[in-house]
């Protein structure tokens, strides 16, 4: 499958509580510095004819308006955790003015998660104003959406099977710390890889930011930038100083285009 000219937008890149994390006052969470502010982990990839969300996170109403989304094809998904789904009520918005019926992908995990916690955009009768959308459901083969192809990369959520996604020469991983080597053969020849780096010390299901470098070197990905970053990780700017050559932080806004 070709791939168009791509635009990527970071519209988070923190973990799960965000940056600022609630009632902290360590370095990272009372930092001036704005690339220390991260909304929860989502990217927008676009091409000149489609655009794709991949994640509705808590915070997306606002990534959708501090970017200034007036368009949105597609919602992505990568698994069914709260910081991933929970903004999904907020397409209605594109309903109302874009698009009647918004397209919604995810495996089937994630599809159940979405119809527990959504129910009332399931209903027979629906109540006036509700989201509306079409459930597609996916699995580890490739497909497209509009003229952007997407191959599916599962991987590792401690026991729970994670989506990462590759769309021409980039490949995103967020939620992981295990990619089995079959996975790791769709990854290799991405010209950019994006990676989970949740800190530094151990954790039982996301990489550390030494096991993110460790892929990427080992994937030999020219580019990597690391997101889904808690605060214990340390200030952007430090560690930013710490990073292998190629290798960055990913940061809230921070645009990738290539073709």
């Amino acid at each position: 499958m070709t791939c168009p000219p791509l635009k990527i937008t970071f519209l988070g890149s923190g973990t799960s509580a965000g940056v600022p994390m609630v009632a902290c006052d360590c370095e990272v969470c009372t930092s001036t510095d704005k690339k220390d502010t991260r909304l929860r982990p989502s990217i927008m990839v676009q091409s000149p004819t489609t655009t794709i969300v991949v994640d509705t996170t808590p915070d997306f109403r606002y990534q959708m308006l501090r970017q200034k989304v007036k368009k949105l094809d597609a919602v992505l998904f990568t698994h069914p955790h709260k910081d991933h789904i929970a903004g999904l009520d907020d397409v209605r918005a594109f309903n109302f003015f874009y698009k009647p019926v918004m397209e919604i992908y995810s495996n089937t995990l994630t599809e159940a998660a979405i119809k527990r916690e959504f129910p009332y955009v399931f209903t027979e009768e629906k109540y006036p104003g509700v989201p509306v959308v079409n459930l597609n459901t996916i699995t580890n083969e490739p497909f497209m959406i509009g003229d952007i192809p997407v191959q599916p990369i599962m991987v590792w959520h401690l026991k729970m099977q994670v989506f990462g996604f590759r769309f021409g020469k980039f490949t995103y991983i967020t939620d992981a710390n295990r990619i089995e080597e079959s996975e790791k053969e769709k990854i290799r020849g991405s010209e950019i890889l994006v990676l989970n780096a949740l800190r530094k010390q151990h954790h039982i299901s996301h990489f550390t930011l030494a096991e993110a470098i460790d892929i990427v070197q080992e994937l030999k990905i020219p580019k990597a930038y690391f997101t889904h970053i808690s605060h214990q990780l340390g200030r952007h700017e430090e560690i930013e100083a710490e990073l292998p050559d190629g290798i960055h932080l990913a940061y809230d806004g921070l645009v990738l285009e290539f073709s």
